[in-house]
C-alpha cells in the first residue's frame, strides 16, 4: 500500500503528526509520500489527511478527482469527517492494514469548473444587507427569497452550514439535497429536500453581483445564475468498522440526549 501522509502546516501540531505517522509507515514497511494540503498529488493508494474538517474537505475535493481514498485525524474541533485522533494514530492504523473498515462513497456537488463536498452558498455582495434571490428546479420556478444567502447542501453538508441555518440533518447514504435559505425575511420561508438529480438554478436579481463559496473555502463572484448538479465523481471516505453516522451526530452535537439531572 502507498499512502499520501497530507499535513496542514498552518495547524497547530500538524507536523508533529505527520511526523508520527512518516515514522509508524516505516515500522510497518508502507511506502509514502509527505504532502501539504497546498500541494497534493496524485498516485497514492490512500490518503491520510491530518487537520481540521476544513483540510479534509479540501483534500476530498482533489483526491475525488482520482477516486482516492481519505482517512481523516482530527486535530479540529468537531471532526465530522475525520475517523481518529493523533493519539490513536497506530491502533488505527493497524486495523486499516488488517482491513477493519470500509469506503464511503459521498455525493458531491458542481458548478462550472468548482466543486464541493458540503455545500455552494450564495449570498449578496453588500454584507448586512437581504438579497433577493429567485430559484429554479429542472427548469421550473419555485420561489423568490429576501434573504441574507442561499445554501445548496449534500448528506455530508448537512450537518454544517445547512443546519445552523436551520436545515434538515439528512443521513449520508441518501441520494438527495437540501436548499436552505439563510435567516430569509418573511415567515413562510421554509428548507426543502430535492433528488440530487435535480439541476438547481439560482437566479439573481439584475444590476447586482453575488458572492458564492464551495464549502467555505473557494470564492468567487456570480454575475449570472449559477447551476448547481450532482457531480460526476464522489469523495471516498475512509471509515472505521467501529464508527457509524448516528454515532458522529450523537457524540459531537450531543443530539437527542437528554438534558443532565441537577
Amino acid at each position: 500500500m502507498k499512502i499520501s501522509v497530507c499535513y496542514n502546516s498552518l495547524m497547530d501540531n500538524s507536523a508533529q503528526v505527520m511526523k508520527n505517522l512518516s515514522e509508524l509507515c516505516v515500522k510497518y514497511s508502507l511506502e509514502y509520500d509527505v504532502l501539504d494540503i497546498d500541494n497534493l498529488k496524485p498516485g497514492a493508494d490512500m490518503a491520510f489527511v491530518i487537520g481540521g474538517d476544513g483540510t479534509i474537505l479540501k483534500a476530498a475535493r482533489f483526491f475525488a478527482q482520482y477516486a482516492t481514498p481519505i482517512f481523516g485525524i482530527n486535530l479540529g474541533r468537531l471532526g465530522f469527517l475525520s475517523q481518529t485522533l493523533p493519539d490513536s494514530l497506530e491502533d488505527s492504523l493497524n486495523k486499516i492494514l488488517s482491513g477493519d473498515y470500509k469506503i464511503e462513497n459521498r455525493m458531491m456537488l458542481k458548478s462550472g469548473e468548482y466543486t464541493a463536498l458540503n455545500d455552494f452558498v450564495v449570498k449578496g455582495g453588500l454584507s448586512g444587507r437581504t438579497s433577493r434571490f429567485a430559484l429554479e428546479i429542472d427548469g421550473k420556478f419555485v420561489c423568490e427569497y429576501l434573504a441574507d444567502g442561499i445554501i445548496v447542501s449534500t448528506p455530508t453538508g448537512s450537518t454544517a452550514y445547512a443546519m445552523a441555518a436551520g436545515g434538515p440533518i439528512l443521513a449520508t447514504d441518501i441520494d438527495a439535497l437540501t436548499i436552505v435559505p439563510i435567516c430569509p425575511h418573511t415567515l413562510t420561508a421554509r428548507p426543502i429536500v430535492v433528488s440530487a438529480g435535480s439541476n438547481i438554478k439560482i437566479l439573481p436579481a439584475k444590476n447586482n453581483e453575488y458572492n458564492v463559496s464551495a464549502d467555505g473555502q473557494v470564492a468567487f463572484i456570480l454575475k449570472s445564475n449559477l447551476c448547481i448538479e450532482k457531480y460526476e465523481k464522489m469523495a471516498r471516505l475512509v471509515l472505521l468498522n467501529e464508527n457509524n453516522f448516528y454515532d458522529v451526530i450523537r457524540n459531537k452535537l450531543q443530539w437527542g440526549v437528554s438534558p443532565a439531572k441537577n
